[in-house]
Formats: structure tokens, sequence, C-alpha cells
């Protein structure tokens, strides 16, 4: 298609109003534009074609028999649009909420908890996308994004949810005597670690710990660590948001912590969030 051959939609909206309506003034009310602009659209769709497309006679307007053809086509053209964008607003309305999520978070903190959301928002659907990833919430159509980090993140606006220090944790009835102030103490323990976890690494190299030493036990996410960790196989690094029941239910015990004020959990709110993601927000935000 020629797009450069085709009059601007405008124009083609105001005549497609004033052959509704029969009338210049009653076509800008509709349009809550000034009668002089639809006049001039007019013309100026004329101009352009080098075709009559009205008649006026003294207050009244008439169509020419190609004006009644074209308005015969815009009728129908701007109706096929508004329909389609009003199924495609429906549409948005009914699904679900798409919320990425670190999935160690989704499965420890979040889906617990996600019951009492839903008794009180029974008509909230969520779907949730887990990703160690930042995904780019436009590309992706995500309405809410949970990152863990301190927080800083450009241009984002972020709202800090739960804590996610680092502890070092170990089943209460098998180290429930070894804490202590310098985790290099343990390094002589038989740690747990997601294999190429990078940030773990760092920890624990920087306080003298080796990563990849052969007493260790590495698995390929960070789900089997916490399942080992709870079996009692040793102790691990963990941010505390992940194991805060467990300690709670006294099954963990923390050998160490490293207090943090701003490392944890952060909502990324998208510019103009909907009234549904606000619900999910303020309750995110009240929820420990």
């Amino acid at each position: 298609m020629n797009w450069s051959k085709m009059p601007s939609l405008s124009a083609l909206r105001a005549f497609d109003a004033v052959a509704t309506h029969r009338s210049f003034s009653r076509a800008a009310t509709g349009l809550n534009v000034t009668e002089a602009a639809i006049r001039q659209h007019v013309r100026g769709l004329e101009n352009r074609l080098g075709l009559a497309l009205v008649e006026r006679t003294g207050r009244d307007i008439k169509l020419t028999p190609v004006g009644q053809k074209l308005a015969d086509a815009t009728h129908e053209g701007f109706g096929k649009i508004h329909s389609a964008v009003e199924l495609l607003l429906a549409e948005e309305t009914l699904r679900p909420l798409r919320v990425t999520v670190p999935p160690s978070f989704a499965e420890n903190w979040l889906m617990p908890r996600l019951a009492e959301f839903w008794s009180d928002h029974p008509e909230i659907r969520i779907e949730l996308v887990p990703s160690l990833n930042v995904l780019d919430m436009k590309h992706e159509r995500l309405d809410l994004a949970i990152r863990y980090g301190h927080g800083d993140w450009g241009d984002c606006e972020s709202r800090y949810l739960v804590s996610g220090e680092y502890l070092v944790v170990a089943r209460t009835d098998t180290f429930s005597d070894k804490t202590c102030d310098d985790p290099a103490s343990l390094k002589e323990q038989c740690w747990l670690f997601e294999t190429g976890r990078t940030q773990h690494m760092r920890w624990v190299e920087k306080h003298g710990i080796e990563f990849n030493a052969a007493t260790h036990r590495h698995y390929p996410t960070n789900s089997l660590v916490l399942s080992a960790l709870r079996a009692g196989q040793g102790i691990s690094l963990q941010s505390r948001a992940l194991v805060q029941r467990d300690i709670d239910s006294g099954l963990l015990s923390v050998l160490y912590a490293e207090p943090s004020e701003t490392l944890g959990y952060h909502a990324v709110v998208p510019p103009e969030p909907s009234p549904a993601v606000r619900k999910l927000l303020k309750w995110l935000e009240n929820t420990t």
C-alpha cells in the first residue's frame, strides 16, 4: 500500500463525522474541535482528491455521489478500527497480570503467601514469569517486576519489599552450635552452592572460602540447594527472604548475618500502573 497517496486520517475522520451528522457544527462537537477546523479538513481533503465531496446549501449538508461512496468506506473502516480497539482493551482488562520474579523468591516467599492476596482479590489473575534476567517490561508486556539488588535500576521506580541480606544458614539440629563472627571460620564445612552463582562466589571468596573446593557441593538451581540445606547436607549462603520462614519455624539457624539496609527484593513499578497492579503492589509492600 502506497501511504504517500493517502489523505491524513484526521481529514478522513472529520469528513466521516460531517457525513454522519450532516452538519459541520455537530461534527465539530462530536470530535471536540472547532467548526473551522472541521471545514478546513474537509476542504483540504477535497483539494487533495480533486473531488467535490459535499454540497453546501445554506445550513444543510448534502453528500455528492463520490462523497457518499467515500462516506460508506470511512464509516465501515472507522467502525472496524473502533471495534478492534474495544476488543483489545477488553482482552487487556481480562488478561492476567504478568509478573517477572526470581525463581527462588517465587517458590520460597511469594507462592506460600499468594493465597492471602487471592482471598482478598479473587478477581485478579496473576501469571508469574520466573527469570533471573532483567527483562524489558514493555517488550515482554510485564505489569510488574520483582528484582533482587539495591534498588538502583536507572530511571525505574523501585519499592523495597523485603530484606535480602546475606545469611549463612544451616539445619538447626546439625549446626546449632556453629554461630560465628567470621564466616571464614566455617570454611572447612560442606558448603552448598548454586553452580555459576557469581554473586555468591564473590562473597564467599571475599571471606576466605574457596567456592570450588572439593569438599563443597554444587547444584544447578538454588531450589535444589535449599532442598539439600533443609535436609541437613551442609551450610549455605542465602538471602534472608528465602529462608526466613525456615528460621521462624526452627528448621534452620543463622550462623552468620551480614546486615544491609538496601539489599533486598524490590518491586519495579511501570509509569502508569493499572488498578490491579496497585492492589498487588500494596499487598506486597504490606506483607511480611
